[in-house]
């Protein structure tokens, strides 16, 4: 089939927030079509590779994205005709030669990765792959573990708990549908326990309920245990807990400052609390337990707790070979969170994926909290053969089109499909 690239074109679209995004379409000479829709985070690490947003007030609240759809239509589409989209290598180099920066900030990243992911599907598309063999070939077989925020707070949520993201991890059932369905169940579980007790079932930006009237940030750790028991699943052998707590988004002056606590904590506060909860929870993983450039905070938390838990860096490694390096070499974390969008290429996020695998590190493939229904991220998990996925609650449609790919894909895999469930956390302990 031929791969030759034949147009490119952007346009400007909505993501699960109601804000203007980038799609892309590709089109080869063999017919094919790639499209691509970009999503945007809420709590971004300093060190991501910039979105390009317009910045005029009067339209879209500046939250435009006119700039990256005429990156995409002036500069990168003229060059793009004639070449081979399946050489994604030489693409993506492509891409970041025309923008010239190593953050991404003249064309946008948001740009450059819709141009990138949507000439791989095209490719996909021209040789009649699904995009989870074309990438991974016929090794990639393994369903990711997911990480089901059911219970928002931080930037997801309005007056709800400090911490950002309260979630169930079903390692301990057999397939991937099956932990689809214990998701679903505790998700419904937790809304009947809000419910009883006089708490508000509206949900956040990523599906989970954000309650306000907590009184602590560990209340909500308490209420997902009892929704766990009250679905009739074992907390701990069923289903265990992970956290994100988006730490930077609550550091200020070298501080950790848990409003809803009126606590200031500090590094070793939080390392402190991490362990008290470890130790009367089933928690398996806790990702950004600490701000994004607290380094020797950071070395702290992987000595004491790194043992026992999964520490996934998000805004500390940002998809960036670069400073996963220094993560390992520090040793630091042990555990990466994948998101295309800040680093801006495919091929730049599976070499993340690669260097953490050949350095011992875990990949968890993660959305963000202004999604749309591109279900790239899922077909990655499956090519990469990661293990665990990141993608929201069982609500929203944008969360649950992820899910319902990868039940898709586990019935296309039928006997080949491999759950690791526990073996994705060594380090889970309890049950």
């Amino acid at each position: 089939m031929d791969t030759t690239i034949e147009m490119v074109r952007a346009r400007e679209v909505l993501d699960s927030r109601g804000e203007p995004t980038v799609a892309v379409d590709v089109f080869l000479a063999a017919g094919a079509i790639g499209t691509a829709l970009v999503p945007s985070g809420a709590s971004t690490g300093t060190h991501e590779a910039v979105e390009l947003r317009d910045g005029d007030s009067k339209r879209y609240r500046g939250r435009g994205v006119r700039k990256a759809v005429s990156s995409v239509d002036d500069t990168v589409a003229p060059e793009l005709i004639g070449e081979d989209a399946s050489d994604q290598s030489a693409i993506d180099s492509l891409l970041r030669e025309l923008d010239g920066t190593e953050n991404k900030s003249k064309l946008g990243a948001n740009a450059i990765l819709g141009v990138s992911l949507a000439c791989a599907r095209a490719a996909a598309n021209a040789v009649g792959l699904p995009l989870y063999r074309y990438l991974g070939g016929p090794l990639a077989r393994t369903l990711p573990v997911p990480h089901m925020n059911i219970l928002n707070g931080g930037k997801h949520a309005t007056d709800s708990a400090d911490m950002q993201e309260y979630m169930i991890v079903p390692l301990g059932l057999p397939s991937f549908a099956e932990a689809v369905r214990a998701g679903s169940e505790v998700f419904h579980a937790l809304r009947a326990e809000l419910h009883e007790r006089g708490m508000g079932t509206g949900v956040g930006d990523e599906g989970g309920f954000a309650p306000s009237g907590l009184k602590s940030n560990e209340q909500p750790i308490e209420l997902i245990v009892r929704a766990i028991e009250r679905a009739g699943y074992r907390a701990g052998e069923d289903i265990a807990l992970a956290l994100d707590p988006a730490s930077t988004e609550f550091q200020k002056d070298g501080k950790y400052r848990l409003a809803r606590e009126g606590r200031q904590c500090s590094a070793e506060d939080m390392i402190g609390l991490y362990a008290e909860w470890q130790l009367k929870y089933p928690l398996a993983s806790v990702e950004d337990g600490l701000g994004e450039d607290d380094w020797d905070g950071w070395r702290k938390l992987t000595q004491q707790l790194g043992d026992r838990l999964q520490l996934v860096g998000d805004d500390l490694f940002v998809t960036s070979v670069d400073r996963i390096r220094k993560g390992v070499s520090e040793g630091v974390a042990n555990a990466v969170l994948i998101k295309p969008n800040q680093i801006g290429t495919l091929s730049e996020t599976i070499e993340a994926v690669d260097f953490a695998h050949r350095s011992g590190y875990a990949a968890v493939v993660s959305h963000r909290s202004g999604e749309t229904e591109d279900t790239t991220i899922a077909d990655l998990c499956v090519a990469l053969n990661t293990g665990q996925i990141k993608t929201g609650s069982l609500s929203r449609s944008e969360r649950v089109a992820k899910y319902n790919r990868l039940m898709e894909i586990e019935l296309e895999l039928g006997d080949a499909a491999r759950y690791p469930g526990r073996d994705a956390f060594p380090r889970f302990r309890r049950g």
